[in-house]
């Protein structure tokens, strides 16, 4: 699904490119713009975790004796990031049987740009976590790279990025402080405005996702 090499990976399917245009639209309204958040975010869950480890297991089919693989007994933890990011955790939930969830709560200040911490609450991290961060739109990589750094100070070092929308200065932002951080995007966009939104962009991810 992701085109090789890509930095970041770069979700690549026909059923993405749907969805992701009918986000766009200004004139999908809340209820439809969720089912479509859900829905890309099931793909990305499915790619940002196609390297999780898994063991061999032997089970009797209704014919015979056979060895299949289950996935390893490994903390994974999806964190989002407040709170745009909670309309991606639910498919993480429906796939995954062993899932924990924390949350890092971030406001914007719209005048600067720049995001304050209001709430955290994370369950506990080891070096043997794997921490999968969620947040919508990486547009100038501030609010992840706080994210990262709280997730990062309480022990977890491997984590993932997720995300719906990324522009090429949220990237660069998060590169330059984790150089090597797997980040997987739905699309990469062009910039970012004057007022520090993404360009195409789809808009304020939480105002369209909750109807304010």
């Amino acid at each position: 699904l992701f085109t090789a090499n890509a930095m970041p990976h770069l979700l690549n399917h026909p059923l993405a490119s749907h969805v992701m245009t009918h986000l766009r639209d200004k004139t999908t309204k809340p209820a439809t713009f969720r089912t479509l958040c859900y829905q890309l975010s099931l793909l990305l869950a499915i790619e940002a975790t196609r390297d999780l480890p898994t063991e061999t297991k032997t089970i009797e089919t209704p014919l015979e004796r056979a060895e299949g693989q289950v996935l390893s007994h490994h903390s994974l933890v999806v964190v989002p990031i407040l709170r745009a990011g909670l309309g991606m955790v639910q498919p993480f939930l429906d796939l995954f049987p062993d899932v924990s969830v924390g949350y890092i709560g971030l406001e914007r200040d719209h005048a600067t740009a720049v995001a304050r911490s209001y709430y955290c609450k994370l369950p506990p991290l080891t070096a043997q976590s794997r921490v999968v961060l969620v947040d919508p739109m990486l547009a100038t990589g501030g609010s992840a790279v706080q994210a990262l750094d709280v997730v990062a100070s309480q022990g977890a070092s491997d984590v993932t990025l997720v995300s719906i929308v990324s522009s090429p200065e949220g990237v660069a932002a998060v590169r330059k402080r984790y150089p090597t951080l797997p980040i997987f995007t739905a699309a990469l966009d062009r910039e970012l405005n004057a007022r520090k939104y993404i360009l195409p962009g789809l808009g304020d991810f939480g105002d369209r996702l909750y109807g304010t």
